[in-house]
């Protein structure tokens, strides 16, 4: 028997995603707003990026063929990092060799379910796990009040 994964809604995966991943946080909100406005601001990776993460200055796609997307990422820490990126309606998953980040959507009714994911890679993740659980939330809440603002104004 097999896991019918395929089942799932992006959220859902998103989700199931983040459990696998050592130290990572999620989180989960509904906007008031249809999915097509929701997406159209999450995915707008340089334009918006840079205003829902506060940790992210600038987001530069460097190629982009289908939903396979490169992009070089700046932040306010000492962090440029080059990404892989997955991008199409309602999923949105990128990775570097130090930092995972997710968003997921899909339409729930005149709403959206949206959610986030976020995490480091590396050595010491597994058991600082728990501490980046906790200082991530708060981080992933705000991104969620920002795509709020973002999609009203």
């Amino acid at each position: 028997m097999s896991w019918p994964i395929a089942e799932l809604d992006a959220v859902r995966r998103l989700e199931v995603l983040a459990a696998a991943v050592p130290g990572a946080f999620f989180a989960e909100s509904v906007v008031d707003a249809p999915f097509d406005a929701v997406w159209a601001v999450a995915a707008d990776l340089e334009g918006e990026l840079p205003r829902l993460l506060r940790n992210v200055r600038s987001v530069r796609i460097l190629s982009s063929e289908g939903e396979r997307v490169v992009a070089d990422i700046t932040g306010t820490f000492p962090l440029r990092e080059r990404f892989d990126v997955v991008l199409r309606p309602g999923w949105c998953v990128m990775q570097s060799g130090r930092v995972i980040g997710g968003m997921a959507a899909v339409p729930d009714g005149e709403r959206t379910r949206f959610a986030f994911l976020g995490a480091l890679r590396g050595p010491g993740t597994r058991t600082a796990a728990p501490l980046l659980r906790r200082v991530g939330r708060p981080l992933g809440r705000g991104l969620l009040d920002r795509l709020r603002e973002r999609v009203a104004g």
